[in-house]
C-alpha cells in the first residue's frame, strides 16, 4: 500500500494547502466535493498540484509536517519543479 503527500492550491500562487493520505484519489475527491476540510472548502482550494508517494504512513505524515513547516517560496519551488503551469493532476490519476 502507498500513502501520499500532496499540495492543492486553488489558482496558480494561490492559497496553498498540504495533507496526506493512503487514498489519493478518494481524498481529492473529498476535496473537490467540499468534504475534505474546513480550510479547504472555504478557500475553494481543490487543485492538485503536487504529490509524492511514500512507502509508510509514518513518512507520509512526516514529510507533510516538514512541508507545512516550509516557506511558501520552497513550497512554490517544489510545485513548480514537476508542474510549472500548475496543472490540476487530478485530471491524470485515472488514466
Amino acid at each position: 500500500m502507498a500513502f501520499y503527500v500532496y499540495i492543492l492550491a486553488n489558482r496558480k500562487n494561490g492559497t496553498l494547502y498540504v495533507g496526506h493520505t493512503d487514498d489519493l484519489e478518494q481524498r481529492i475527491f473529498d476535496h473537490r466535493e467540499g468534504r475534505g476540510s474546513v480550510f479547504t472548502r472555504k478557500h475553494g482550494v481543490t487543485r492538485l498540484v503536487w504529490v509524492e508517494a511514500h512507502d509508510t504512513r509514518e513518512s507520509a505524515k512526516w514529510r507533510e509536517y516538514r512541508i507545512k513547516a516550509w516557506k511558501r517560496s520552497w513550497k512554490i519551488r517544489l510545485i513548480e519543479e514537476t508542474n510549472p503551469r500548475w496543472d490540476d493532476l487530478y485530471l491524470s490519476l485515472n488514466q
